[in-house]
């Protein structure tokens, strides 16, 4: 991912789609995920192929290290209560 790619992707991603990959990188499933945020595990697939599409990834693990990397997640703060 290059410097405007890696621009891109910091505007370009919703606040919804930082939820889905913040819960993502915080150990909960698809479904776990769907019911933090009240809505049905097929918007939360769309939510995380938006995503993974904006932060040049194709797993969970990768787009958690993608938005870490970039700055739009902190590692010390991703714990589920």
């Amino acid at each position: 991912m290059n410097l405007s790619s890696t621009s891109k992707a910091i505007a370009a991603l919703t606040p919804r789609e930082l939820a889905v990959v913040r819960l993502l990188g915080s150990g909960c499933t698809y479904g776990q995920v769907a019911v933090r945020l009240g809505v049905s595990p097929h918007t939360v697939v769309s939510h995380i192929k938006n995503a993974y599409r904006k932060l040049d990834t194709h797993t969970a693990a990768a787009a958690v290290l993608r938005a870490i990397q970039l700055g739009l997640l902190d590692p010390s703060s991703e714990a589920v209560p």
